[in-house]
């Protein structure tokens, strides 16, 4: 069974984001004036500053205050929704301004919203067709929309124009690394380097590239020189702890994860240091992070499948199934975790062992804080009936699954609604917690037969 799952190999999730200058942080030691311009790379504070000055000066010209209300500053400072609002009111008195299409564009696709950046981008470019940074915009919210052949398409249009174009380069980069051409993107990395070599971001990147060629010492450099040239991206620090761990050196990956919860404590570093640890056997320290990353994200997946691993390896095998559970619930595709829920079960089964389920509901009580949780602990047949819906659920999910992911989606959300309603509705006059776990239990019955 595949209990864990070290993430070397998604480590270009983390790593590889194609990223525009929106709020970037400087990467080089000198920092050059800060001019007011869209989508400028400066620190949004400072830029905020200037484009004020710029729009409050009487002696500005109306262009120029147009320009000074698109670049960005306020979305990087966390104002989206007034760095948009600005933008619209510029596209308002002046609709043909293709560069605040542009800005609106990254604005939504970094807010994840791409179908709408896909709409900014094509106006811009529509406005300027010979422009190469709309192109290259459009190619990045087609990277998101994991479209890579048209964000291919894009890039190479964007490097027509501007063949020195570095940034376009290290995106088309990206493309061809989620498109599995891993060759093809450590070419355009290469080339991205050597037109722009201060840009930590896609050493970091060609290095994920140089892992999946099994050229791990290249991958290794590239990473250390990320984080030479900008060492406060914990992202760095946590891609090169992956491949540390790649190659067995889960001490040197630790120190490495170590860095990058200090620099920002993300799920996703807690996890993968919480895998480091479990992988020398240390299933205490192990649990410990993924304890910790489930109170950052409680819908953080991973850290359920990896947490149960842990608990296996140390004989727990009730809270393995509680966490491989939860794993599955949110996320029903997960097939390691559904084998590893599968596994548990079976194996507590054969050593006779499903003392371990009698009367035990499908989450921790030693956890449990919510109102209704405590009086289902505290209900012996609550606590059984919490399970019943606990395993018809998971067996309904598996069959769903297996005929549509879209039905298994579904089923999920209702299991997750009657919680939701279930949680808000205890110790309501009229509200009886029995009866609708009962109810519950025979529609899932029904669904599970059919």
């Amino acid at each position: 069974m595949r209990s864990f799952v070290l993430p070397v190999a998604a480590s270009a999730v983390f790593a590889i984001t194609v990223l525009s200058s929106i709020a970037a942080s400087a990467e080089v030691a000198a920092e050059p004036p800060v001019i007011c311009a869209a989508l400028a790379d400066a620190p949004p504070a400072k830029l905020i500053e200037i484009c004020t000055a710029l729009i409050d000066n009487p002696a500005t010209t109306d262009s120029d205050r147009l320009e000074a209300m698109i670049t960005g500053a306020l979305h990087g400072s966390g104002e989206t929704a007034r760095a948009l609002a600005e933008i619209d009111a510029v596209i308002a008195r002046d609709p043909n301004r293709a560069r605040a299409f542009r800005a609106r564009g990254e604005i939504l696709r970094q807010s994840g919203k791409i179908e709408a950046a896909l709409e900014a981008q094509n106006q811009a470019i529509r406005l300027e067709p010979d422009n190469a940074t709309g192109y290259e915009n459009r190619g990045n919210a087609f990277n998101n929309a994991r479209k890579y052949d048209r964000a291919i398409e894009d890039y190479n249009e964007a490097l027509r124009l501007k063949p020195d174009f570095a940034q376009a380069f290290s995106d088309r980069g990206a493309a061809w690394y989620f498109k599995g051409e891993y060759q093809k993107a450590v070419a355009d990395y290469d080339e991205a380097i050597r037109l722009d070599p201060n840009r930590a971001r896609t050493y970091t990147n060609r290095g994920s590239a140089y892992r999946k060629l099994g050229r791990t010492e290249l991958a290794l450099r590239d990473d250390t020189t990320a984080i030479r040239i900008d060492p406060s991206e914990p992202e760095f620090f946590d891609n090169r702890g992956l491949h540390l761990a790649g190659n067995g050196d889960y001490a040197g990956a630790i120190n490495d994860y170590n860095e990058a919860i200090r620099i920002r404590p993300e799920p996703k570093f807690l996890t993968n240091r919480g895998d480091a640890w479990q992988a020398m056997k240390d299933y205490d320290r192990a649990i410990a992070d993924y304890d910790a990353a489930v109170r950052l994200d409680p819908a953080f997946q991973r850290a359920y499948n990896n947490r149960g691993a842990a608990w296996r390896g140390k004989g727990d095998r009730a809270r393995a199934l509680q966490d491989y559970a939860e794993a599955v619930r949110l996320d029903p595709s997960d097939k390691t975790a559904a084998d590893n829920h599968r596994e548990i079960t079976l194996e507590i089964e054969r050593l006779g062992a499903l003392s371990y389920q009698k009367n035990l509901p499908s989450f921790n009580c030693a956890t449990a804080t919510r109102q209704v949780e405590k009086a289902i602990c505290a209900d012996p047949g609550l606590a059984q009936l919490d399970r019943n819906v606990s395993d018809v659920f998971l067996r309904a999910i598996a069959s769903a699954e297996s005929g549509s992911h879209r039905a298994a989606l579904a089923l999920t959300k209702q299991q997750r609604d009657f919680i939701a309603k279930r949680n808000a509705s205890f110790s309501r006059r009229g509200y009886d917690l029995r009866q609708a776990m009962e109810d519950r239990l025979d529609q899932l019955n029904t669904i599970a037969r059919q």
